[in-house]
């Protein structure tokens, strides 16, 4: 006979008078303080503060639990610290009479209360964000106090339960009923069956041991990182220690994972992972481990529901309502034989693989056969053309895989390509850059589960087994057989009942190719009544093809092992195992970005797209400023490549239109040009003009800076940030001036006009030392702080003190220049003045590898001294190609126009942010050139540099693309293609506000 719903929930703790605590802690612990009521779901628990400063915590029972269960917590504890020293614990302390248990007395019953250690530490008490590393330590917590608690055995007796997992169904069924919603209560009864029905086929091969039953994130306490996030550090509260599953320990974890905010059921997986590493899982843990996480989280919406009910008065179990909830629906929201296979995927554990695959060579063609089962398949598999649709397909060009009629189109074209072809198929487990979609923050729905097949002409659809068929909405069918998956057809006119068929039986015929969306073929195994989808995100991705098999063999003879014919293998590797191969053959000192990063390998204006078809907004490639992949330059470097490629040597016309296009961009006595192949180039170049010029060598810089690689151009690189070394290794013939940081420099805000005349004299000086200076360097804006605009009249009063000193003035513009700012063309136009050098790439190039330097006539002719120059790709003609062309499109698309109408709509949207934010210390920058500055401090201005390497990490979770820069490496750096629009614009500002409010 089933327990009641009185027999499994427990009764509210009787209440307590304050002087009734403090007088236990005095007469059984010898304690005098104060105390603070902290809450709990079923007991009294009190945070003491005794008169010495040590904390504890006074723990009031429910009178449910009886005196062996609670001895056993404290034995467990006492266990832990010698089989899991790392962690932290509450130890108990025993009373004035040597014993852990004391009494309390009411006017109704004898309570029992205890007094442990307070351990450092929060417990997570909010649905915030939590980052995977965050969960893989949970999930290893969680792994060490289980294996800790694998050889404890208490003295006394400790009753199961209501949270013993192998009494759930019992608890759903006592308490559901109970729930106010009915719907709900349905809900909760059949998930719970179907999650016990699958855990019941392994019960009896499950281990048990005593269990901790709630390492949970509000029952695990944890330190703030330097990042702002959670690292959980020790447990708190053992009050359901019990024997139990093994596996429950970590199910338990993993349900409470489940309700934080972006959470997903593959959020999980990190946590599993973690646990594995400490206390490995079996075949049948890992089995029951998704079923025993529905089977927690219906336990937890019934058990709350109910005590809310009946003790109304209960703050602590209402506010968990809503996790609740929210945890049963993430356990619910994926089939558990999908969570399984993608559980048993991350563990490597392979599944015992269906009978029906042994006997592969039994089915009959789709598409029919001869005279018998599969040989009659390989006349077929000769005339089948596969169109591919992922994002390596050349063919979706110029976001072509944006259309709405792309796969239509790209079908009707292999069709014709392919003239002696029967059909064209897709590609089962590809991942469709057709089904992607831009300025979204969530992974979508890219991963084909099934095969299309579009045939030439009406095709009649065969079974390729014996089965029953059952008809399905609109032109579907679903074909089941008792030892294997179901086949579901879709886009099939039937000439069939409901009822059994025979293998090779006509089912019905497919229309032709433009009289309709082909046919759908895909396996599935779960419930011939769960209807799968037909695409799914990439983050279960090894779960859903598993339960979901690869339908090719039901067209093709003999698939191919190498994603070609045949075959459902997505071409190429993972993204994992690419850096791998990176990370052996590429310099590691040429970092990535990221920690994990995405394989990219697609663009289209400002997005990028990985192998899994996932977008990304691109924040950051101020090369790009025209965007990823125009048509119009891609076009223009082909002609070109097919008609010369050479050296600037030789003599030809782009070279020299290039030239005169960059000469017309600037001011008339700045009329002569070089152009080489970088930015880092283009700074040494100019140096070297400098010297050339004045015949000096001795340059002033200015801190914080960054200009290149080269030797010139690092020497002159005064950023800690691109090498911490900079500031004491600089040559001789470097001289610095404070950078002119007017928010957090030496002089801020309205003293900021000071710095223009402190480096003026610190170029006097030198020239009074003996070491006038061949040249002044620095960004006309200041690009590596973040896109701060240099205080007005800075350049004013720097370049006449080094022009006075009979110097030249360098304008390095290869980030801040070319149009970016909106406002300005350049830089320097900000500041009033006019550089004798100036420095171009990037930009210049939209990727290509490509810069300039321009300056006077006579300046340029000094340079013979030092011989002549040459660089092999900087004008040749596919390069002053490249250059022409972007100068056109930024011209004729206004692109400078555009980052300036949406650059100030995305600052505008940044400054809201600040007002709710205090993160935000300032918003720098104009045009598309911005940097958001985050501060822990608004007053010190402390950088919160690890939080903005944290944040980079999460908004690349939700899509979009960006990096920190500065010396302090705490501005996020905003300086996207040119393209950039409105709601683009809109959908960073929505990521950048759910990072900050939710976390990161």
């Amino acid at each position: 006979m089933s327990a009641s719903a009185a027999d499994w929930c427990v009764g509210p703790t009787p209440g307590l008078t304050q002087k009734a605590v403090l007088d236990v802690l005095s007469k059984r612990f010898g304690l005098i303080g104060t105390i603070r009521d902290l809450g709990s779901q079923q007991d009294r628990n009190f945070r003491v503060q005794s008169e010495s400063g040590a904390s504890y915590v006074l723990k009031v029972s429910n009178p449910a639990t009886g005196p062996d269960a609670l001895r056993a917590q404290c034995q467990a504890v006492e266990h832990l610290t010698t089989t899991a020293p790392g962690l932290r614990l509450p130890r108990a302390r025993r009373g004035t009479d040597g014993e852990y248990l004391q009494p309390l007395r009411t006017e109704s019953v004898e309570l029992h209360c205890r007094l442990f250690d307070y351990v450092d530490g929060e417990p997570i008490m909010d649905s915030r964000y939590l980052a995977p590393h965050v969960i893989a330590r949970l999930g290893e917590l969680s792994g060490h106090i289980t294996a800790g608690l694998a050889g404890f055995a208490p003295a006394g007796i400790v009753p199961s339960t209501m949270w013993d997992l192998r009494n759930a169904l019992e608890v759903v069924e006592s308490l559901a009923p109970h729930m106010s919603e009915a719907k709900d209560a349905e809900r909760v009864l059949r998930a719970a069956h179907g999650a016990h029905r699958v855990v019941s086929a392994a019960a009896d091969r499950l281990p048990v041991q005593m269990i901790h039953g709630d390492v949970t994130d509000n029952n695990v306490v944890f330190d703030r990182q330097r990042d702002g996030r959670p690292l959980p550090k020790g447990v708190i509260d053992f009050g359901d220690l019990s024997y139990g599953w093994t596996v429950a320990e970590l199910a338990v974890t993993c349900t409470s994972i489940l309700h934080h905010h972006g959470a997903s059921p593959a959020s999980v997986l990190p946590a599993v992972r973690a646990f594995h590493a400490v206390r490995p899982l079996g075949p049948d843990e890992t089995a029951a481990l998704w079923p025993l996480i529905v089977l927690r989280a219906s336990v937890l919406v019934a058990s709350g529901r109910y005590d809310v009910q009946h003790d109304p008065g209960n703050a602590y179990a209402a506010a968990a309502l809503e996790r609740e909830w929210a945890m049963f629906e993430m356990a619910t929201s994926q089939p558990v034989e999908v969570m399984t296979a993608q559980l048993r995927h991350e563990l490597e554990q392979a599944a015992a693989e269906g009978g029906w695959l042994a006997r592969a060579h039994d089915q009959h063609s789709v598409l029919g056969a001869s005279d018998g089962p599969t040989p009659g398949h390989e006349a077929e598999s000769a005339r089948l053309a596969v169109v591919d649709l992922s994002v390596h397909n050349d063919a979706l060009h110029s976001g072509r895989w944006l259309s709405e009629d792309i796969e239509s189109e790209l079908v009707a074209q292999a069709l014709a390509e392919h003239p002696s072809t029967r059909a064209v198929r897709t590609v089962h487990g590809e991942h469709r850059l057709t089904r992607a979609r831009t300025d979204v923050t969530t992974s979508t729905a890219t991963l084909a589960l099934g095969v299309e097949l579009h045939p030439r002409s009406i095709t009649v659809v065969h079974a390729p087994w014996a089965g029953t068929v059952i008809p399905g909405v609109g032109r579907a069918l679903t074909l089941t057989r008792d030892d294997g998956p179901a086949l579901f057809l879709a886009g099939v006119d039937a000439t069939v009942e409901r009822g059994p068929v025979v293998a090779g039986q006509p089912l019905g015929t497919v229309p032709g190719a433009g009289n309709g969306d082909g046919l759908w073929i895909q396996l599935s195994q779960l419930e011939s009544t769960v209807v799968p989808p037909r695409f799914v995100s990439a983050d279960l991705a090894a779960g859903w093809l598993a339960v979901c098999p690869d339908p090719t063999r039901l067209l093709v003879a003999d698939p191919a092992p190498d994603g070609g014919e045949g075959t459902g293998a997505v071409p190429g590797e993972s993204a994992a195992e690419l850096l791998l191969r990176r990370d052996r053959a590429f310099a590691r000192v040429q970092e990535h970005y990221y920690l994990e990063p995405p394989r990219i390998e697609r663009g289209w204006r400002h997005h990028l797209v990985d192998t899994e078809a996932r977008t990304y907004l691109d924040m950051l490639n101020n090369v790009t400023v025209l965007g990823h992949g125009h048509p119009i330059l891609s076009d223009a470097v082909h002609r070109q490549w097919q008609r010369l490629n050479t050296n600037s040597r030789f003599h030809y016309g782009s070279v020299v239109e290039l030239s005169e296009r960059l000469t017309e961009l600037l001011p008339s006595e700045l009329d002569t040009v070089f152009l080489v192949n970088s930015g880092s180039e283009a700074v040494d170049l100019a140096l070297r003009l400098a010297w050339a010029a004045t015949e000096r060598q001795d340059v002033v810089a200015v801190g914080e800076a960054y200009h290149g690689w080269t030797y010139a151009s690092d020497a002159v690189s005064t950023s800690i940030a691109d090498n911490p070394n900079a500031l004491v290794s600089r040559p001789s013939w470097v001289h610095t001036v404070p950078a002119p940081n007017s928010y957090r420099g030496q002089h801020r805000g309205t003293q900021a006009h000071r710095y223009g005349p402190e480096a003026a004299e610190a170029i006097a000086e030198l020239v009074r030392s003996g070491r006038a200076p061949a040249a002044f360097v620095a960004e006309a804006y200041y690009g590596n702080a973040g896109g701060m605009a240099l205080p007005d009249g800075y350049l004013e009063q720097v370049y006449a003190a080094t022009r006075a000193a009979g110097g030249l003035c360098i304008a390095d513009e290869v980030q801040v220049g070319y149009g970016r700012l909106g406002t300005w063309f350049w830089g320097f136009e900000q500041q009033g003045v006019v550089p004798d050098i100036v420095t171009i790439a990037k930009s210049m190039g939209n990727g290509h590898p490509l810069g300039a330097v321009i300056t006077r006539r006579e300046i340029a002719d000094a340079y013979r001294s030092q011989g002549y120059f040459f660089a092999s790709a900087g004008g040749s003609p596919v390069s002053s190609t490249v250059g022409l062309t972007v100068l056109d499109v930024l011209r004729d698309e206004g692109l400078r126009e555009n980052a300036s109408t949406v650059g100030a709509y995305l600052k505008a949207g940044l400054l809201a942010l600040a007002e709710r934010h205090p993160l935000i210390g300032a918003v720098h920058g104009n045009g598309l050139y911005l940097g958001v500055e985050f501060v822990r401090d608004r007053t010190t201005l402390e950088p919160a540099t690890e939080e903005t390497a944290a944040i980079c990490e999460r908004l690349r979770e939700l899509g979009a693309i960006v990096q920190p820069t500065s010396d302090r490496q705490c501005v996020l750096k905003i300086k996207p293609p040119m393209c950039l629009t409105d709601r683009s614009a809109d959908v960073f500002l929505s990521a950048l506000d759910d990072v900050l409010s939710h976390g990161w």
